[in-house]
């Protein structure tokens, strides 16, 4: 797996170089750049497009902070149709458009020492996901997770939501997912055990649009 570092450095020199060579230079063994400067993932105002069918500003009946609506953004040249942009420190989600623009979604991220960083392929995609905590989960927090050892159907009640990327490196599933979340307001803080939370409405639409096979970058 890329460090962070050297992942940050990779992405920032996509920009300049054009979708022909952006996925050599993300995967490789690139020196370190002490400064690369930031991603620019969100560089002019926003835009306006009927067409695309954003979902709403309201999940059920929690109205969405306007900083983690769905809107779409102009991001900078070189940034490959498809893909997805993680960006943990402003809890947002980034779906690259034809034209050098973006669908930018608000997400959750991973608690303090959980988050995930780094390279990975969406390898499936399901919808009312079934659910079970990982053992490093039920090991810290025995009292929460462990009635869920045997796993928990997918449902309205579930914790992933209504729909699931599935994060994989080569044929490792990672075990780390884009879901969405039964608790709306979780959206836009370090909530997760190291998944990547969305508004169910977020999710679905997110979910419609992905191919798979298409690649993930987390920072």
């Amino acid at each position: 797996m890329l460090t962070r570092r050297r992942f940050v450095a990779a992405s920032a020199m996509t920009l300049a170089a054009g979708p022909a060579l952006a996925q050599q230079l993300v995967s490789a063994e690139t020196p370190l750049i002490e400064d690369p400067g930031p991603l620019r993932l969100d560089i002019g105002p926003e835009a306006i497009d009927a067409s695309l069918g954003l979902p709403p500003t309201i999940e059920g009946d929690y109205p969405i902070p306007e900083r983690y609506q769905a809107k779409v953004v102009q991001v900078a040249p070189g940034l490959v149709p498809n893909d997805i942009h993680i960006v943990p420190d402003s809890y947002h989600l980034y779906f690259i458009l034809p034209g050098d623009y973006a669908i930018r979604y608000g997400v959750a991220v991973g608690q303090e020492g959980l988050g995930w960083h780094g390279q990975a392929t969406i390898g499936r995609k399901v919808e009312w996901p079934s659910w079970r905590p990982t053992d490093d989960m039920i090991e810290r927090h025995p009292e929460r997770y462990e009635k869920y050892a045997d796993g928990m159907p997918g449902g309205p009640d579930n914790p992933l939501g209504a729909r699931a990327l599935y994060l994989f490196q080569g044929d490792h599933d990672t075990a780390i997912r884009i879901h969405g979340t039964i608790d709306p307001s979780s959206i836009g803080h370090r909530a997760s055990n190291g998944c990547f939370r969305m508004y169910n409405s977020h999710v679905i639409d997110l979910y419609n649009r992905v191919p798979l096979g298409v690649r993930a970058f987390a920072y």
